[in-house]
């Protein structure tokens, strides 16, 4: 059993991984600004900010791992790349693992790239997909001390398209990953399950990876 905490573990991606996590038989804290309003049987809530680190300290002092699953949107919005230098601060020099939940826009659409970023991608998502970018940036800088790894969905992704639980997923590399027919696609279920195999399993040290069918 390992002890993970999830920040913006109320939100879509952090939710999906607080459920699964916790269906592993995991100690599973979510941190939030707010209660929540369909909160996960067995797992701990947290109110409190990314942005305010230390009355969150003792709590995420005794995990064994840390996700970030805050996403760059409303009083969030310029917010989040303060939020992750904060919690690289307080975890480096420590055993504890942080996991970086990122977008699909960073993604390579090939082994040499480009990323998909750079090609036809919708305008009111650059924001977003901006932050993720320098969000890996700033995890490929810290201490190589600090364990991390840092997660690409596919390219739809979301509570638009929640699609189910299949407990199954391929790992891309830095790859977009696409189907037969060239469509990206990843339940917020099985991304969950992508994220807690890697708490487990560990297979991606200071690096990236993409999920998809």
């Amino acid at each position: 059993m390992a002890r993970i905490v999830v920040l913006g573990g109320t939100g879509y991606a952090g939710r999906h991984i607080v459920a699964e996590a916790v269906s592993r038989g995991h100690a599973v804290t979510a941190v939030s600004r707010s209660a929540p309003t369909d909160p996960v049987e067995g797992a701990t809530y947290v109110q409190g900010s990314a942005l305010d680190l230390p009355p969150l300290a003792a709590t995420i002092a005794e995990a064994d791992a840390v996700v970030s699953a805050l996403s760059p949107r409303g009083d969030m919005t310029d917010s989040v790349l303060d939020a992750l230098t904060g919690v690289v601060g307080l975890l480096t020099g420590t055993p504890i693992r942080l996991g970086v939940v990122g977008g699909a826009g960073g993604s390579l659409v090939a082994p040499e790239g480009p990323r998909l970023f750079d090609l036809d991608f919708p305008e009111e998502y650059k924001h977003e997909a901006q932050v993720g970018i320098d969000s890996l940036a700033l995890l490929e800088e810290t201490d190589p001390a600090l364990d991390w790894f840092f997660i690409h969905p596919a390219e739809v992704f979301g509570p638009w398209a929640e699609g189910e639980r299949t407990g199954h997923y391929r790992d891309g590399g830095d790859v977009l990953v696409r189907d037969a027919e060239g469509k990206s696609f990843i339940s917020g279920a099985d991304f969950a399950v992508a994220v807690v195999d890697e708490i487990e399993q560990a297979a991606h040290r200071r690096e990236r990876f993409t999920v998809g069918y």
